[in-house]
């Protein structure tokens, strides 16, 4: 039993991990990768589809993105979701491809992005902690119901608090690449 819930909590704990990598994929460092595209939505035929599934994105070089749409009037669509994303992009179409610029970022938008950054940094580990909290309330409850030991309870949370540690030194890793990535001019 102690097993399982040891089992659970570091799979949901990895999950979060896994989250806020996606998150950071999402915050821009200047330079172009085809990540930042992801979760932009496209009208397709009525049906919001996702970008990549629509068009072929590609890295043209380190500063610009390139964007070929797999249907030729889908070019004004794309370019519309692309403005109105939260990215802050230009893209500008020539004939069926669409190239994005990567504008260089300032000092302020660097430290902005490093706020937000810590932010969700700060987010994952608190949802590491309440899955923890969530793992130790289920051991004390088996330790209420007599189904495990006292000292089985108190090496379970021992276990669980190893886990959580581990979990919260990879979202420091995960947050000091990201910002060094950031800083990085």
């Amino acid at each position: 039993m102690i097993e399982d819930i040891k089992k659970d909590a570091s799979v949901r704990m990895s999950k979060s991990l896994d989250s806020l990598g996606q998150d950071f994929g999402r915050i821009r460092t200047g330079r172009a990768h085809t990540s930042l595209l992801d979760h932009i939505k496209v009208d397709y035929y009525g049906n919001a589809s996702a970008l990549n599934q629509v068009a072929k994105i590609t890295i043209e070089d380190s500063r610009t993105l390139s964007v070929t749409p797999w249907e030729k009037d889908m070019v004004a669509p794309i370019e519309k979701a692309i403005l109105n994303s939260d990215l802050g992009l230009n893209p500008s179409s020539a004939g069926t491809v669409i190239r994005i610029p990567m504008p260089p970022l300032t000092e302020e938008r660097r430290k902005d992005l490093v706020r937000v950054v810590r932010s969700e940094a700060e987010n994952a580990r608190i949802s590491i902690r309440n899955i923890r909290r969530d793992a130790n309330s289920d051991l004390k409850e088996l330790q209420k119901e007599k189904e495990i030991s006292e000292d089985a309870e108190r090496k379970g949370i021992d276990l669980i608090q190893k886990i959580t540690d581990e979990h919260v030194a990879k979202v420091d890793e995960l947050l000091k690449s990201k910002e060094a990535e950031l800083m990085e001019v």
